[in-house]
Formats: structure tokens, sequence, C-alpha cells
């Protein structure tokens, strides 16, 4: 049987998907590590919401210059060409269609392609939307990167999400440990299995599978 994905081979697996020469943004969290697997010859530009274009890989405190993060404040590289501009701008970037693929992490997501990824409603969360809202309906793709199923086994792929969403219908894909989902107007596909068979993760969630 095939493991399921550590986080790097998850990455990894995103990473070969994005289209060459994609204008992309990786969100806050696991999605930033993606960078570390894009080919050099890729042509990805990678966008970050606090005014850059061209952004490289996250790198260790001791290589880092201050002037330089991401939006999660990560020391990042940056690559040859890189620019740089104000917050509106890459504001008006998200929001007027110009990347071509998102990729964030998630608390649910829905069989329809809702997203729930801010807030879990619990009265001791911090909500943090930040730019989820922007991106979620400003990109022409908006991939979901997360583990399948909460600490307690409970599943973030489900029939309708019951935590506040960030946006509806959004989602395209969803990337997982365990299995890829491309949801589709005919409904959840399943593209691919890690580590377990698809008998068994129907079972295990309770959206219907094709």
């Amino acid at each position: 049987m095939t493991p399921s994905l550590e986080k790097d081979d998850l990455a990894r697996l995103v990473a070969a998907d994005i289209p060459e020469g994609a204008y992309v943004n990786l969100g806050i969290g696991q999605p930033t590590s993606i960078a570390r697997y894009l080919k050099p010859d890729s042509g990805v530009i990678l966008h970050t919401e606090n005014g850059m274009l061209g952004m490289g890989e996250v790198v260790p405190a001791e290589e880092a210059d201050r002037d330089l993060t991401n939006a999660g404040k990560q020391p990042v590289t940056e690559l040859p060409g890189a620019a740089y501009f104000h917050h509106a701008d890459s504001f008006a970037m998200m929001r007027g269609g110009h990347l071509d693929v998102c990729v964030m992490g998630a608390f649910q997501v829905s069989a329809d392609g809702d997203l729930a990824n801010w807030h879990t409603g619990a009265p001791d969360a911090i909500p943090a939307v930040g730019g989820a809202m922007d991106l979620a309906v400003g990109a022409k793709e908006v991939w979901v990167m997360m583990t399948l199923f909460t600490r307690t086994g409970a599943p973030k792929l489900v029939p309708a999400c019951t935590y506040p969403l960030t946006g509806k219908a959004c989602v395209t894909r969803v990337y997982t440990d365990v299995a890829t989902f491309l949801l589709t107007p005919d409904g959840v596909r399943v593209r691919d299995t890690h580590g377990i068979g698809r008998d068994e993760l129907a079972t295990r969630l309770d959206v219907p599978l094709l």
C-alpha cells in the first residue's frame, strides 16, 4: 500500500501541477513550501499579497533579508526581475483576475467548492481572513492544500461547510495527504489516492465520489 503523503511530498505534487508561466499566490502556512519544488525553468511567477512579484522560497533566519518577507512574515528570497508595489496594487491584482492560481489551506471545503479557511467559529479562535476572500473570488483557479481529516478523524471535505465561509463555489481542486480531488460540475472526482483505498475513502466521507 502506498503511504499517505508527508507535507513535503504533497507540496511537490502541487508544484508539479502548476502550469508553466502561471502567476501564483501561495497562502500562509503549508502552501508556502510549494515554492521550494517549482522547477527553475517553469516560468512560474509567485505573488505575495504584501506587495511582491517574483518571490522565491522561504529561507532560514540566518539567510534572511529583513526587508523581504511573504504575507506570513516569513523571510523569502527574490528572483531576478522581482518587483515591489503598494499593498493596494497587490490587492488590485488579486481582485482583478490577474492570478492564474492561488493555493490556500482550509478548515473545510464543501463538495460544491465552498471554502472556509478563516475562522472555526470557536469562541477562543482568532479570526484571520487576511486576503483570502480576495483570492477566493479573484484568482482564476483556487486550489486547497490540507489534511483530509482533523485530529479527531472528522473529514474536512464535507457536503456543506459548517464554518464561516471565505468564498462560495470557488475551489476547483483539493490536495490532501491521502487523496487529490477535482471539484467538477458533475461532482467530486477522485484523481488519485495515497495510503488508502477508494472504497475505504468513500466510507469515511459523507460526500459522493466519482
